[in-house]
């Protein structure tokens, strides 16, 4: 299980993952709260719907997709955290607009 290294200079910032509030430090990406938790998934596999969690960290492998406030699909590893975010885990394909 990953943990966050203390650091009092970062301010705290509040979102809530499946409803659950978690916080956070500003400047983080939601891929790396994401892997703190103890459900470490961002989303389901559309294929087996097996748990896929951030992998590689840098926008390549599409593993961290999840829906962020309200838009499906989106790159958890290349979004920074902000107050009040809402991130849901992705379960099976996104809806179509």
């Amino acid at each position: 299980m990953f943990r966050k290294l203390p650091d009092s200079t970062m301010k705290a910032v509040t979102l809530s993952i499946d409803g659950v509030r978690v916080e956070c430090a500003q400047g983080e990406t939601v891929a790396a709260v994401l892997l703190r938790q103890q459900e470490c998934w961002a989303r389901l596999s559309t294929v087996s719907q097996a748990p896929r969690a951030p992998y590689c960290m840098m926008g390549v492998c599409f593993d961290c997709l999840a829906i962020v406030d309200g838009v499906a699909s989106v790159q958890t590893c290349l979004t920074a955290v902000r107050d009040g975010m809402i991130i849901e885990r992705q379960r099976g394909r996104p809806e179509a607009a």
